[in-house]
């Protein structure tokens, strides 16, 4: 094992240094490990010289993987706590089962080293309230903590939002977010933990379809009231959900409808709708599909005059590509080229000792939709966001209905 370093993450990390990658340990060597190795092997700001998994079998074989990307082996430590010993660390990518999520962050937090974690934040609403109000108060002092939302990098779900920043949208009315798509019952059936609560956290809502739900709540604001429905439809075997749907008021009194689902086969796309009083959005399989915006002024003539039409090509600068209905999001070079977007957030972060766009404290709220989702599901009744998001709710077990 390597001798301890004395010089610390954010030491190596301070605002001006170029010289040195930040040294990133992987934990947790499943398949988006993999994605993860390979966008940072590829970067040029970081570098991966540690992996740890508790089956060293998967760890060396990451290791392996990345000698084939061309970087140099990384040492495959037993635990945590001996690659964090080994100061040869400054980052810990966290990719194990979300409900590992924030005990493994734990181990890390009070090393001072910078932290990315796969979505969600984790499973539990309790443990992430109280660990982003940890994190707070760490990021004074120059540690970045960043969850894994990789599609508010997406350059329409960029523009969408800056637009309603601007308010070229006029007010926010409603809003349509949707995720159809298709999980296949040897999926569930590919692992242990997959489609139970205690370490997927959830199914359709929490495992696939947050990313939608974090793009929503990025684009509307701070919701106030959900009511929602959700069932095991399709899949056997699992305790979670894989059809849910919801509506939800936000702050500035918008509306929404959330569908997301795994039995949609063949697999469908991943959609978000944005509409207000001066123009619209359409984002569907991460591509902006329709656009179509004012200058933020209102006037009598302002929506006939400047805003009608699809100004797609002329915001993109191209024509949208693709094809909308070519199925789910899930494909490797999207998910890399989100990932690489992140991880130059992240870096930026670092090098100049200041927040990621993606916080903890973003994360959390996140979550918590997606938890008043499955509290109201199974109270059978509207239920109020800050009231899930402040503890209210922490105690009670969801119960999906099921096919007859």
């Amino acid at each position: 094992m390597s001798t301890p370093s004395t010089t610390t993450a954010t030491d190596r990390t301070a605002p001006g240094r170029t010289d040195a990658p930040v040294r990133a340990l992987i934990i947790g060597c499943g398949t988006i490990a993999t994605l993860h190795a390979e966008v940072l092997t590829q970067h040029p700001d970081f570098t991966v010289t540690a992996l740890v998994d508790v089956d060293r079998t998967a760890a060396e074989r990451a290791a392996q993987e990345v000698v084939a990307l061309g970087a140099v082996e990384p040492v495959v430590y037993d635990s945590i706590a001996e690659a964090v010993a080994s100061g040869t660390v400054d980052l810990g990518v966290i990719c194990t089962p979300s409900g590992y999520h924030i005990d493994n962050a734990l181990e890390l937090i009070d090393a001072g080293l910078h932290m990315v974690i796969e979505k969600p934040l984790d499973v539990s609403v309790a443990k992430s309230r109280e660990f982003a109000a940890r994190v707070a108060r760490v990021e004074r002092s120059g540690q970045v903590v960043s969850v894994i939302s990789q599609h508010r990098f997406d350059p329409g779900s960029a523009l969408i939002h800056q637009a309603i920043e601007e308010g070229r949208f006029g007010r926010i009315t409603s809003a349509v977010a949707s995720m159809a798509w298709y999980r296949s019952q040897g999926y569930y059936d590919s692992g242990d933990w997959r489609g139970t609560w205690a370490l997927d956290g959830g199914g359709a809502v929490m495992n696939q379809g947050i990313h939608t739900v974090d793009l929503l709540r990025w684009f509307c604001g701070r919701p106030v009231e959900v009511h929602a429905h959700i069932a095991q439809l399709d899949h056997e075997r699992i305790e979670i959900e894989d059809t849910a749907t919801a509506t939800v008021r936000f702050e500035s009194g918008a509306l929404a409808v959330i569908h997301m689902t795994t039995a949609a086969y063949p697999g469908l796309t991943a959609r978000i709708q944005v509409h207000g009083s001066l123009g619209s959005a359409i984002q569907d399989n991460d591509e902006l599909r329709y656009f179509h915006a004012g200058d933020g002024e209102v006037s009598a003539n302002l929506r006939e005059a400047k805003t009608i039409g699809n100004q797609v090509e002329t915001v993109l600068g191209r024509r949208p590509g693709g094809d909308e209905f070519a199925g789910s999001r899930n494909q490797p070079d999207t998910f890399a080229a989100g990932h690489t977007r992140q991880y130059d957030d992240i870096a930026a972060a670092i090098r100049e000792h200041r927040r990621p766009l993606v916080t903890a404290e973003e994360a959390l709220l996140s979550l918590a939709l997606v938890r008043s989702m499955y509290v109201s599901a199974t109270l059978g009744r509207p239920v109020n966001f800050d009231d899930v998001l402040d503890g209210k709710y922490d105690d009670v077990t969801v119960t999906v209905s099921r096919r007859a």
